[in-house]
């Protein structure tokens, strides 16, 4: 079979397509998935440069989310038989991410456990839910499952572009928010006005944490006036102590992820004097998913693709994402 396979670590020319792959064989409480359609996350980047503690075991199949149809059914598969269209929850909980702790989706069939499978409605296509897991798994969890996005909030989204970005803007105008997009060019910035976001700030150009004073006013030490209720931030770096500025007393700065930087400068001035909340939030769960397919399977919402690729030019799409030039979700059908 064709597969996008990881031999070693470093750029991303070390990704080939091979056509010579084995199919995986279902094993005792496994089935055998024929990939329809799987998706990039910045996870993948930090996959193919190799991560300080964590240990790939190379060669690997990459790519963390995917949905397709059961071909195979092993031993002991109880409620699953061939045909049956899934969608699949990346976590193996006896190995770890797929993709990384072993073979994923980029391939044109995928061996998975049975605790992993998720059915898919008949209402949602292969492409929008492999669109989900990952990014919009991870965002249900930070805003709904947290409960931390309430109707009339201000909520300020750095990063707003990508794939968790864009689910972020989706999940809190469906919540009732206001929402301000942070996006590094103006192209991205109007594309996110039209996603539904309130205001767009290109943050090449304009500081967010000055804009959102200026627009809302100073936060106030023992008052509630003034700042944004909510900042989602998962790029950390020099991103943090702003985001910590424009916040309103009590308010929250949400952070799933640090693409720009885990150690950034902190203040913790801020977070004292104006009685600030600072929620972690990690990874999703079965139920996460399971209520995204119900949101898109009832029209409440669509996932964002950027665009679709052949296993062939794979690469490329990552590359994209590695360059921050996409606007939601890069989908691959193998």
């Amino acid at each position: 079979m064709k597969a996008l396979l990881l031999s070693e670590h470093g750029g991303l020319e070390q990704l080939r397509v091979v056509t010579d792959k084995p199919v995986p064989v279902a094993t005792e409480g496994h089935v055998v998935i024929r990939v329809r359609a799987s998706s990039f996350n910045y996870h993948d980047v930090f996959t193919v440069q190799g991560m300080p503690g964590i240990k790939v075991p190379l060669p690997v199949v990459i790519g963390l989310d995917l949905a397709g149809e059961v071909s195979e059914v092993g031993a002991g598969v109880t409620g699953w038989r061939p045909g049956d269209r899934v969608l699949v929850n990346p976590l193996n909980r006896a190995r770890g991410l797929m993709g990384e702790m072993l073979d994923g989706g980029m391939a044109e069939y995928c061996l998975v456990a049975q605790d992993q499978l998720i059915a898919l409605p008949d209402a949602v296509g292969f492409d929008a839910a492999a669109a989900l897991p990952v990014a919009y798994g991870t965002a249900h969890r930070m805003l709904i499952t947290h409960q931390t996005v309430r109707a009339g909030d201000r909520v300020l989204i750095l990063g707003a572009s990508g794939g968790v970005g864009t689910a972020s803007v989706i999940l809190a105008k469906l919540l009732g928010a206001e929402v301000i997009a942070c996006a590094g060019s103006e192209a991205k910035a109007q594309a996110l006005k039209a996603l539904g976001a309130d205001h767009v700030i290109n943050y090449r150009e304009t500081d967010f944490s000055k804009w959102a004073i200026a627009r809302y006013g100073k936060p106030q030490r023992r008052t509630n006036e003034g700042g944004v209720d909510v900042v989602v931030n998962f790029t950390g770096g020099d991103t943090w102590v702003p985001s910590l500025k424009c916040l309103k007393r009590g308010g929250t700065l949400l952070v799933c992820g640090a693409t720009a930087g885990h150690d950034p400068k902190e203040d913790l001035r801020y977070v004292w004097s104006f009685e600030l909340n600072i929620k972690g939030s990690n990874s999703f769960y079965d139920d996460n998913l399971k209520a995204l397919l119900d949101l898109v399977a009832e029209g409440r919402m669509a996932p964002l693709i950027d665009r679709r690729l052949p296993l062939e030019q794979a690469a490329d799409g990552l590359a994209l994402i590695r360059d921050r030039e996409v606007l939601g979700k890069v989908i691959v059908n193998p």
